[in-house]
């Protein structure tokens, strides 16, 4: 069925589509994120209410619904095409959601490893690139690992503002061949192989971590 009129290639492109669209909104989200999660640590009240105004909107609203809003609404009359759009919304989504891991990741490093660093002469920045921000990185991990399995989820709603990714050539083979559950079947595999590459990719991170640390 999925050789036959090349559906394959049809299906393969849709899973191309979701891919790019959930990667550029990855790298979006992790950037703003990052930016959200200063303003958040700020000294300012203001930068520190806006980055709490943000998550909260952002966090608390559902994607689909945030997609429909820039791309009927904010962004109809721009010259931004869909693939543009979606990944504005899922990348401003994705930062709340990096912002916040950032922040309770850098809460939980050892502050007293950071003081120690301080009293032998250590700058701020020092102390932060080379103590905190190591530390935040590992726990920050599993969080973030799962964040991007998350949005490739998300990306699954894309079909609303007619782009053709995988959920929608899914959809589309369905109702043509009158088999959906097979469609459904093949549709579920692809979204778990590609969840299970983002965690081979991260376990193959850690070993080479932990090799590169045994080393040392």
């Amino acid at each position: 069925m999925l050789i036959k009129d090349d559906a394959w290639l049809s299906i393969l492109k849709g899973l191309g589509i979701t891919i790019k669209i959930s990667f550029f909104a990855l790298i979006l989200g992790t950037l703003a994120g990052a930016l959200i999660c200063c303003m958040r640590r700020s000294k300012s009240a203001f930068l520190r209410n806006f980055a709490k105004l943000y998550i909260a909107i952002l966090r608390g609203s559902p994607v689909s619904m945030l997609l429909l809003l820039f791309y009927y609404g904010i962004f109809a009359q721009s010259p931004l095409d869909a693939s543009t759009v979606a990944i504005l919304a899922f990348g401003l989504n994705t930062a709340a959601y990096v912002a916040e891991l950032m922040r309770a990741a850098l809460d939980a490093t050892d502050k007293g490893q950071v003081e120690a660093a301080r009293t032998l002469g250590f700058s701020k920045w020092q102390a932060f690139c080379l103590i905190t921000l190591p530390q935040a990185l590992i726990i920050a991990k599993p969080v973030y690992q799962s964040t991007i399995v998350n949005l490739i989820q998300w990306t699954s709603v894309l079909g609303y503002v007619s782009i053709t990714d995988l959920t929608r050539v899914i959809n589309n083979f369905s109702a043509r061949t009158m088999k959906p559950i097979f469609m459904l079947i093949v549709g579920v595999i692809l979204y778990l192989a590609v969840a299970y590459l983002v965690n081979g990719l991260f376990a193959l991170h850690g070993f080479y971590t932990e090799h590169r640390r045994k080393k040392a």
